[in-house]
């Protein structure tokens, strides 16, 4: 790999353009100092003064198939070339087929693809699809979770993002979901966590009025919020009690999905089917937004003779559609899926698990595939995390100081709250996970500090 020639004018002149023009997300304007970056190849990116990052964060966990995959440009180039843009109610070749590969790969029925630009316009439309079929309007959701930034996605989320958009009237209700380390029911085992995460879910269900309830949504795994594995039996659980109920339930596949946990889904590791399923990131490793949501026969029924009552100027864009039939097509014959599995079961899952016997402020690993957590603690032995819940958004402290550590050494991370998730894309080599291995092992020399 060649890091092109460093070209620091340059790189002042993109800074400058941005703090003068771009509005940033997630961020206080005047507070951010964004990294001009001049390119990127496979786990790499590189600035335009020459230091090069591996990309331990698959930017936000949506570069599976790594950056720049020579396939999927040249996929999108040739589709430019062919019919850059139609509307969405013409039958396209590069529409039809990415419906297609994404059905075939689908847990059971979920044949029918809708699609959209994004993960939280895909669950937007879940949460449509669901109030509209069972004519409910209740949808529950955990606390512990994340499911976008628009308005019924915001009002799902249960992290701390959610609080300044919040109107109180949004129809949400939030539950706790299973989080054996740090358990809310107080189980000594996964088995407890499992079985009374379910009598709990019931138990809301219960005082909700099962009859008000349109839909669950869940992450198969809970991605920003902790990357928390559900216990063995959780979505099994959730499924019994939904089909009981007649309650739609949704899977949120947005982070896990696409080969992130070993898996073409999350919930193949479990066997189980949701109603809807919700995709984006991964599918197209997010080289042209594109999301959406997988549908069963049955809701799919519901709209045959009724029209769906949803649509966007962009849903099945081609040149995205294109670069998703190139990236499915490049996971299948590349066996970037079954890379994601080896270098999780053999490389990230030993190697982190050897770091925690080392560091002293490692509590706890968890993870699968490429999409690992490590829940830092100030106090092993009382679980103190090492920042307060919302509290990692600081500019300094032990986080922040781990973050900068990293990056000193070449090592792109992805922290939040207390955590440090380890999640470079599927095509991950040995070499390049046990690189930034061996970088995060001393930088967490920093966290070790903060711990008693």
């Amino acid at each position: 790999m060649s890091i092109p020639t460093a070209d620091p004018a340059a790189g002042l002149a993109v800074k400058a353009a941005d703090r003068a023009h771009v509005f940033h997300s997630w961020s206080a304007q005047a507070l951010i100092d964004p990294l001009a970056v001049a390119g990127a190849e496979g786990s790499y990116f590189w600035d335009y003064e020459g230091n090069r990052f591996l990309d331990f964060s698959s930017q936000l966990v949506n570069t599976n198939i790594g950056h720049q995959h020579p396939k999927v440009v040249a996929a999108i180039q040739e589709q430019a070339a062919k019919l850059c843009t139609l509307a969405p109610g013409f039958a396209v070749e590069p529409r039809s087929e990415a419906a297609r590969l994404i059905a075939e790969r689908t847990p059971g029925d979920l044949d029918k693809i809708f699609f959209t630009n994004g993960g939280a316009e895909a669950v937007e439309n879940a949460v449509r699809m669901a109030r509209l079929h069972t004519g409910r309007q209740k949808i529950m959701s955990t606390y512990r979770s994340y499911h976008g930034a628009t308005g019924n996605a915001i009002a799902l989320t249960g992290d701390p993002r959610r609080w300044p958009s919040e109107t109180g009237i949004s129809g949400v209700v939030h539950f706790w979901g299973p989080y054996a380390y740090r358990s809310h029911f107080h189980a000594e085992n996964e088995a407890q966590e499992c079985e009374r995460a379910l009598a709990h879910l019931e138990e809301v269900i219960a005082f909700e009025g099962p009859q008000t309830v349109a839909a669950i949504i869940l992450e198969s795994v809970v991605g920003t919020a902790g990357i928390l594995i559900p216990p063995p039996g959780y979505l099994a659980g959730v499924r019994e009690i939904c089909d009981r109920y007649g309650i739609v339930f949704i899977l949120d596949e947005v982070m896990s999905g696409f080969g992130r946990t070993g898996e073409w889904f999350a919930a193949d590791h479990w066997g189980v089917v949701p109603d809807l399923l919700t995709f984006a990131k991964g599918v197209n490793s997010g080289y042209v937004p594109l999301g959406g949501v997988a549908i069963s026969a049955e809701i799919a029924a519901t709209f045959a003779e009724r029209p769906f009552p949803g649509g966007l100027t962009y849903s099945g864009h081609p040149l995205a559609c294109a670069s998703a039939v190139a990236t499915i097509n490049a996971m299948a014959e590349e066996g970037i899926v079954e890379n994601a599995k080896r270098i999780g079961e053999q490389v990230l899952g030993p190697g982190l698990r050897e770091l925690a016997e080392r560091h002293p402020s490692i509590g706890e690993v968890r993870g699968l595939g490429v999409f690992w957590a490590l829940d830092l603690v100030k106090d092993r032995s009382t679980r103190e995390p090492l920042v307060g819940y919302n509290a990692a958004g600081a500019a300094n402290g032990p986080m922040a100081e781990l973050a900068a550590a990293c990056k000193k050494r070449g090592l792109w991370p992805f922290t939040n709250m207390n955590r440090f998730h380890v999640v470079p894309p599927c095509t991950v080599s040995e070499e390049e996970a046990k690189t930034g291995l061996a970088v995060l092992d001393e930088a967490l020399s920093v966290a070790d500090k903060y711990t008693v």
